[in-house]
C-alpha cells in the first residue's frame, strides 16, 4: 500500500535501522545512563545549543504532555490554534495531564500572530481567571504553512513581556527548515522559543520523540516530569541512537528535502488539472485541496488518505521521505481518471 494520509505511514530510514541495530548489542544500563544516549545527547546539544536539555519521550502527544506540564501550572490557560494538534488530535491529554484551560483561537492559515493572540492576554491577577501561561504553535502548521523567524520572534516577544512561554510542536520541524533553508537552530533558539517537541518519526525514524529545553527557568523539573507522565524508557537506547543517526550527515535535511520536492511535485500536477482547488499555500509536504466528491469516493477505492473537511470536500495529500516520483505519477493519473 501506499498512503498519501500521513508521513506517519512511512517506513523507517535504512539508516535508523542500522543504528537500531548498532544499540541491540550486548547489555547497557538502562533509563539512558548509556553511551548512546550520551552522544544523542552531544549531538542534539551540537545541533541546537549546548546549553539546552534533550530529554528523550516515546511519542508526540506525551512529548507535548510534558513540555507543557513544565511551561505551565493547572490554574494557566493554554492559548493555541483552532487547528492545534493538542487540541484537535491528542484526545485532550495535554489538558488532562496539565490540568490547564486551552483556549483556541481561529486563524485562517493555522498559524498565531500577536494581533490575533493579544485580545486573550487578560486577566492577569484576577484569581477567578485561567492564567495566560503559554503559547503553543506547529511547525510546520496543521495546514502545512510554515512560521519565518521573523513571526515566531514577534511571538515570542510578545509571550515574554508578558512572563509566558512559547512551546513548538516540531513534528514536522525537518520540512520547514528546509523550506526556508535554514537550520534547527535558526529556527528554534534563536527565535526565542522556550521548549520544542523534536520529532522524527514523521521524517524517517521509528518512534520517539526528543523534548528539548532551552529556556533554564523550565529544566529543574524536567526529569521528574517525564518519569510521572510515563514518558521515561527503560530500554532508552533504542529512542536515543535513532535521533543521532537523524543528525548525522544531516540525514533529517535529506529526507525531507525529498519530501517537500516529491509535494511540489504532486501540487505542480494537480494545480493544472479541472475541478481541483487548493485551499491553503503549498509550503511544505502537506497538500490541502478540494474535489468533486464522486472523484473523492472513486480515489479513495485506491489510496488511503484523509478528508480535512468532509462538508467541503477538502483532503489533505502528505509526502514522505520515501515517497518516489512513480508514486506520484500513479496518483496523478488516478486523480486525472477520476476526475
Amino acid at each position: 500500500m501506499r498512503s498519501f494520509a500521513s508521513d506517519n505511514n512511512s517506513g523507517v530510514h535504512p539508516l535508523v535501522m542500522e543504528a537500531l541495530n548498532r544499540a541491540n548489542q550486548n547489555h547497557a544500563v538502562g533509563y539512558g545512563d548509556d553511551p548512546w544516549t550520551e552522544e544523542a545527547v552531544r549531538k542534539i546539544k551540537e545541533t541546537f545549543t549546548p546549553d539546552c536539555e534533550p530529554l528523550f519521550v516515546f511519542n508526540g502527544t506525551g512529548s507535548n504532555a510534558v513540555a507543557l506540564q513544565l511551561a505551565t501550572r493547572p490554574y494557566n490557560l493554554i492559548l493555541c490554534a483552532e487547528t492545534a494538534h493538542i487540541y484537535v488530535d491528542e484526545c485532550g491529554a495535554p489538558a488532562r495531564m496539565t490540568g490547564c484551560q486551552i483556549r483556541t483561537i481561529a486563524t485562517s492559515d493555522g498559524k498565531l500572530t500577536p494581533e490575533l493572540v493579544r485580545p486573550y492576554l487578560k486577566n492577569f491577577g484576577e484569581q477567578h481567571h485561567s492564567q495566560p501561561g503559554a503559547i503553543y504553535i506547529s511547525q510546520c502548521s496543521e495546514l502545512g504553512t510554515i512560521y519565518t523567524p521573523e513571526e515566531l520572534k514577534a511571538l515570542t516577544t510578545l509571550a515574554h513581556e508578558y512572563r509566558m512561554y512559547v512551546h513548538m510542536d516540531g513534528a514536522r520541524l525537518a520540512n520547514a527548515c528546509v523550506a526556508l533553508n535554514l537550520s534547527f537552530k535558526e529556527l528554534t533558539a534563536d527565535c526565542g522559543i522556550d521548549i520544542l517537541s523534536f520529532g522524527g518519526t514523521k521524517n524517517g525514524l521509528m518512534l520517539g520523540e526528543s523534548v528539548i529545553i532551552f529556556n533554564p527557568d523550565l529544566k529543574k523539573e524536567a526529569l521528574y516530569v517525564r518519569k510521572q507522565s510515563a514518558q521515561l524508557a527503560s530500554k532508552l537506547r533504542y529512542l536515543s541512537c535513532q535521533f543521532t543517526a537523524y543528525l548525522t550527515n544531516e540525514l533529517w535535511k535529506k529526507n525531507a528535502t525529498h519530501a517537500n520536492e516529491m509535494a511540489q511535485k504532486l501540487y505542480e500536477g494537480l494545480k493544472a488539472l479541472p475541478g481541483i482547488h487548493f485551499t491553503q499555500k503549498m509550503e511544505s509536504n502537506q497538500l490541502f485541496l478540494t474535489m468533486p466528491r464522486p472523484a473523492i469516493d472513486k480515489l479513495m477505492k485506491s489510496y488511503f488518505f484523509y478528508f480535512w473537511n468532509e462538508a467541503e470536500n477538502e483532503i489533505r495529500f502528505v509526502t514522505s521521505f520515501d515517497t518516489t516520483e512513480e508514486d506520484i505519477q500513479s496518483l496523478l493519473q488516478a486523480v486525472k481518471e477520476a476526475l
